[in-house]
């Protein structure tokens, strides 16, 4: 009895896991968003580690004052992205990301958080501007 109910089970277990299933394909608004999102990580390394070139192969002129605003010099910094969700409105994409960052100056600490609109455009896609709480400039607490 024990070996009729292991050999049915193994029969469902092949059934089951038999059988190939066809991938869906992604849809060109879903690599759209997947490659604003990896931009933004991108930008978002650039900055933690002065990488001016990265920053500017990946951004306008425009988008790299709004990335390089900061005039206060810091020691470290410490940024976590968050996406939220994009907008597509023509050739541009708008990428709502929330985020949290933690500065060091002079040994001293100060964490910050807000939510930041990323615009992106051009292909490949750059950043030129970014708007509401800009992530990359450190207040004045």
């Amino acid at each position: 009895m024990k070996k009729i109910a292991l050999v049915f089970l193994v029969c469902c277990l092949a059934v089951a896991c038999g059988g190939k299933k066809e991938v869906k394909q992604a849809s060109p608004e879903s690599r759209t968003a997947t490659e604003a999102f990896a931009l933004a990580e991108t930008i978002k390394t650039a900055f933690i580690k002065k990488d001016t070139a990265a920053l500017q192969r990946n951004s306008t002129d425009t988008g790299l004052k709004d990335i390089t605003a900061n005039k206060k010099p810091y020691d470290s910094v410490d940024i976590f992205f968050t996406p939220r969700w994009v907008e597509i409105e023509g050739s541009q994409l708008m990428v709502n990301i929330a985020w949290k960052s933690s500065w060091t100056v002079s040994g001293r600490r100060s964490e910050e958080r807000g939510m930041a609109v990323f615009v992106m455009e051009g292909t490949p896609l750059r950043v030129s501007k970014i708007l509401r709480a800009n992530p990359f400039v450190a207040s004045d607490k």
